[in-house]
């Protein structure tokens, strides 16, 4: 029961699209990781996708529209929806998944998720 510093966690993470894990809520993983570029589009069938913009901008690309979120935003991705985050400038971001839940969709394909 510490206070995690998110800006801190994050300068020890120089690789993209790359989650690390900061925090336990309940049963979630509280994470942070750096985006640049355009991750695949993909679904989580039994989960919504919470992403928070901690600094820059990205984009949620859903199937047929684009929403751009800024830094001090969140943007949830209802289960089942099909989506691609991407940017253009590295931004930085805070996830919060149900633990075990990969975070492309696919258990073949999905980072490891290390805590820091």
């Amino acid at each position: 029961m510490t206070p995690v510093n998110l800006a801190e966690k994050l300068s020890r993470i120089t690789t993209h699209w790359d989650p690390h894990v900061v925090a336990d809520y309940n049963d979630n993983d509280v994470m942070v990781v750096r985006f640049q570029g355009a991750f695949p589009f993909h679904l989580h069938e039994d989960t919504d996708d919470f992403f928070l913009v901690l600094e820059g901008e990205m984009t949620m690309d859903l199937d047929g529209s684009s929403h751009p979120v800024k830094a001090g935003e969140i943007f949830v991705v209802p289960k089942g929806v099909t989506h691609r985050p991407r940017a253009e400038a590295e931004c930085q971001v805070l996830l919060i998944e149900p633990k075990g839940v990969p975070n492309t969709g696919d258990p073949a394909t999905a980072a490891a998720k290390p805590r820091i």
